[in-house]
């Protein structure tokens, strides 16, 4: 199978570099902006390439001195980013016009050469090669893995300014031989939610503690920051805002690591999410950031997945947080609150993040077996699996995982 990966590179540049780049990314940043601009008819963009190719390219290279592919990497750019808003608007949301502002400019093997230490880059004035700032060459590193490889392709880049330093972010790919699936496949189900970030079926808690903290922080320092109003404040703010992503994104991704090790301990060769579309509308107290960070994880976890040879599937979450996941009653009155799930029927008690995330499990499980069948055969729980007849070997109960403090109720 194809495995893709992307590795940032730090670049030494000079100074007559960097204003060539600095002048490269300014042109190609005005070519996306004209094009969302042409797109726009005074009440609905326009977003099919063929069409805004034909609007928006002989001007835009008569207006700048853009290599031919910049210009058509802009166009992609900017269309990508109006399907985004145009789908917004379709399910009758508020989406602003995107702007592109961030410094940055795409490469692929047309304006571009990569090699293993240094790259050639197309600039509105000739090319200029460019020396990577590698780490040393006797650590296992993702540049030694996949740069100085030979059996991953370079196939593209983008360039980013950030904080006084270029970086080229290098997109790789490579072929992977399959993992062989376990022979009695099993499915671990996650859980998402704004108080633990993950709970699996198998009683694992990640607290979003963490999180919300650090978002609240950057929430406070914005907005003492705005009400400064000058130009340092602004610029402090996009570098608090930088500082806090990349801190966020660095969580989400050790939580990933954490499921997928939770998942190979557990035998499984599967891990369910929830559909994610419209989360957001369907959990109290979650934010835009939450559904962010949810949607992060849940890729972060689908890319690593590929590579260990499980898959990871999104189930319609319909009444998972009000169903019995030992007796199968739905009732809103069983999620008594935030933590605890009481069920009305049978009186099953747990954790509300556990029990939905063992729901999950089941309703991939039953799509599996309820159609045309398939290699899965129960669902990973605490000490035990549950099978499609509903066969519960142990009975379970909540693990306090690692990363979190949520206790059995």
């Amino acid at each position: 199978m194809e495995v893709r990966r992307t590795v940032p590179v730090k670049l030494a540049v000079t100074d007559e570099q960097a204003g060539l780049l600095h002048e490269t990314i300014d042109e190609f940043l005005w070519a996306a902006n004209y094009v969302v601009d042409a797109a726009w008819d005074g009440e609905w963009a326009e977003t099919r390439l063929s069409i805004l190719h034909e609007q928006t390219y002989d001007d835009v290279r008569d207006q700048t001195r853009l290599h031919s592919n910049h210009v058509q990497s802009a166009r992609d750019r900017a269309v990508d980013a109006l399907k985004g808003v145009v789908a917004t608007w379709s399910k009758g949301e508020y989406a602003s016009l995107p702007t592109f502002s961030t410094p940055f400019v795409d490469y692929n093997q047309r304006n571009a050469t990569f090699h293993s230490d240094h790259a050639s880059l197309s600039t509105v004035n000739g090319r200029v090669t460019v020396e990577y700032v590698l780490p040393d060459e006797t650590r296992d590193t993702p540049h030694s893995e996949y740069l100085r490889s030979d059996e991953w392709e370079t196939t593209g880049a983008t360039l980013h300014y950030d904080r006084g330093s270029f970086y080229l972010h290098v997109r790789t790919k490579a072929d992977v031989a399959d993992s062989d699936p376990a022979e009695n496949g099993t499915v671990l189900g996650v859980d998402l939610g704004v108080e633990n970030i993950a709970v699996t079926s198998t009683g694992a808690f990640w607290t979003a503690d963490e999180l919300n903290h650090w978002r609240q922080e950057y929430v406070e320092r914005r907005t003492s920051l705005q009400e400064c109003g000058t130009r340092d404040a602004h610029e402090n703010i996009q570098a608090v805002g930088r500082t806090e992503t990349g801190r966020f994104k660095q969580y989400l991704h050790r939580v990933a690591n954490d499921l997928l090790d939770e998942a190979v301990e557990s035998g499984c060769t599967v891990i369910a999410f929830e559909d994610l579309t419209g989360i957001r509308d369907r959990m109290a107290n979650a934010r835009k950031f939450h559904e962010w960070a949810f949607r992060r994880l849940y890729e972060y976890v689908s890319y690593k997945a590929e590579e260990r040879g499980i898959h990871v599937e999104q189930v319609n979450p319909r009444n998972t947080s009000r169903r019995c996941s030992s007796c199968g009653f739905t009732h809103e009155d069983n999620r008594r609150s935030q933590d605890t799930f009481c069920c009305q029927s049978c009186g099953y008690e747990n954790h509300a993040d556990y029990n939905a995330a063992k729901n999950i499990g089941y309703r991939l499980l039953r799509n599996q077996n309820g159609g045309e069948g398939g290699a899965l055969v129960g669902v990973r729980l605490n000490t035990g699996m549950l099978n499609a007849n509903g066969i519960q070997p142990v009975p379970d109960s909540v693990r306090v995982g690692v990363h979190g403090e949520s206790p059995p109720l």
